[in-house]
């Protein structure tokens, strides 16, 4: 294989994952959101994710230089999973900042949801794409299994703590007063998923048993997003026709 085609296979295979959680958790929106404004959200948590790998960097020299340790020890310290875990669910919930929440597409609280786990699985894909590229030196075995790991794994992590996020976003539609703190409790609680995810992966001698530990979680969580979907679904349509009745009353008032 030509040093072009190996690159292109690297970086679709980076992709599939996000690809395919993407259209499974965008038919969970009953009016789907526009295709272009999909796709400029899934580029822009690829394109904001060098950010967090340049302050998760900085940190594991920061705390190597202050402990005296290596950085790879820095990076597996749970102030360092926890610094990750915070970073990157700001980042994600920031690329959706600045493209969606302004925008006049972005009218259902659902969409909350939908646009947050877009970012996130942006910003998985890019984590794909660059651990293909540094585990295939290893041989085609081992980049294969960790793809596979990666599909079942961190790429649904991230669709589901920013689901978790978008939730707490999609609650500021009713409560608009409070919007400021709700996004702060999503973000705590995306970054807790988050960290205890990685905490699971690392904090056992055997490799089997965190991967059982951090695989029921991530079940927990689908389990609790696909329940906070239809939440937010049955509240909104509750709102509506709760509006509609009282607008129809008054226009029957005024017509006596």
């Amino acid at each position: 294989m030509s040093p072009t085609m190996l690159n292109i296979s690297l970086i679709a295979m980076g992709l599939i994952p996000s690809l395919a959680w993407l259209y499974f958790f965008s038919r969970k929106d009953c009016h789907p959101e526009p295709k272009n404004l999909l796709a400029q959200t899934f580029l822009m948590g690829i394109i904001i994710s060098p950010v967090a790998i340049l302050l998760q960097f900085s940190f594991a020299q920061f705390a190597s230089t202050v402990t005296g340790t290596s950085q790879a020890l820095a990076q597996n310290s749970s102030y360092f999973f926890l610094w990750a875990a915070t970073v990157e669910e700001v980042i994600k919930f920031y690329a959706v900042r600045i493209l969606i929440l302004k925008n006049p597409e972005f009218d259902e609280p659902i969409d909350a949801m939908i646009y947050m786990i877009t970012a996130g699985l942006g910003f998985a894909a890019m984590e794909n794409i660059l651990v293909m590229f540094r585990i295939f030196p290893d041989g085609a075995q081992a980049t294969m299994a960790t793809w596979a790991l990666r599909f079942t794994g961190a790429t649904l992590l991230h669709a589901l703590s920013s689901g978790l996020l978008g939730y707490f976003l999609a609650m500021s539609w009713f409560f608009r007063d409070h919007k400021k703190k709700l996004i702060f409790i999503g973000l705590i609680m995306a970054t807790i998923f988050h960290f205890t995810f990685n905490i699971f992966l690392s904090a056992f001698d055997n490799r089997l048993t965190g991967l059982i530990y951090s695989t029921s979680l991530l079940m927990v969580m689908a389990f609790l997003v696909s329940v906070l979907f239809d939440k937010i679904k049955e509240r909104h349509t509750k709102t509506t026709i709760g509006l509609a009745t009282t607008v129809s009353a008054k226009a029957i008032n005024l017509l006596k």
